[in-house]
């Protein structure tokens, strides 16, 4: 018996669930990380008009929190369509509503099903692909950076698009929250990546990706807060028993309590 068609995720996703879900996933974000940060030069553009691909590394589970805080921050009102590996997806089942679809993973199947979905998607000129590039999860120094041959192929069916690399690192600074850091890259014409034969288009985007994972990294090893922009704030202090005595010594001081280990991060 063949099996049903998947549903289109075009005619799933729901703004309205967009923007119920974002509130969940900032105070997700907020219970693990001090802030996201980009810095200036990894700010994105919007495109308007201009079909979206943006692909990224694959260095931990936040990933996807990521997309759904940064697509809303910077581009609200876009449909915006994330795949994710299927036995994932069917533990969640309400993140269809937000434009994340199944493939299949390491199956050819797997593979026509989510360039088929990808067609689709990429067919209005509003709509965003957002992707983890090597499809699978990789530490931000491993080099060669994956480039999955799905995300290889992408050009050949959305030349009108635009491809746009993201890079992503987690780490921490002086705080108990880890620092959330992302940058985007200059974007690509679909059209230049679909004219190179696939070997060289793989090796171009990979270039791209790698480039501004490498200067994130240069910022990140400075750090220093001042050189980023913080888009979305996050908690802030140790908690706990220590929180909670060093807020009793402020209030018997008359003092303003600053809940940062390092004095100087309430400044950033």
């Amino acid at each position: 018996m063949a099996r049903p068609a998947e549903p289109s995720p075009v005619g799933l996703w729901s703004e309205k669930a967009m923007r119920f879900f974002h509130v969940a996933f900032a105070r997700s974000f907020a219970g693990s990380f001090r802030a996201l940060r980009i810095p200036p030069w990894g700010m994105p553009e919007d495109h308007p008009g201009r079909a979206l691909v943006v692909y990224a590394n694959h260095p931990g589970w936040w990933d996807g929190v990521m997309f759904m805080l940064l697509l809303r921050r910077f581009h609200p009102g876009r449909p915006a369509f994330i795949p994710m590996d299927a036995a994932a997806l069917r533990k969640y089942p309400f993140m269809r509503r937000l434009g994340v679809f199944p493939v299949e993973q390491e199956s050819a199947r797997g593979a026509v099903a989510f360039l088929r979905t990808a067609r689709e998607v990429l067919e209005g000129d509003r709509h965003m692909l957002w992707m983890n590039a090597p499809g699978r999860f990789c530490d931000v120094r491993e080099r060669p950076v994956p480039i999955s041959p799905g995300m290889v192929r992408l050009p050949e069916i959305a030349p009108h698009a635009l491809f746009i690399p993201l890079a992503f690192e987690y780490t921490y600074w002086t705080e108990k929250r880890g620092e959330a850091l992302a940058a985007f890259g200059p974007a690509i014409e679909g059209a230049e990546l679909a004219a190179l034969p696939r070997p060289e288009r793989a090796e171009r985007l990979r270039a791209a990706l790698t480039a501004v994972m490498d200067r994130l990294a240069a910022d990140a090893m400075t750090r220093d807060p001042s050189r980023f922009v913080t888009v979305v704030e996050g908690g802030a202090g140790v908690g706990g028993i220590y929180g909670f005595w060093q807020y009793l010594k402020a209030l018997a001081r008359r003092e303003k309590h600053d809940p940062h280990h390092d004095p100087r991060a309430g400044r950033s």
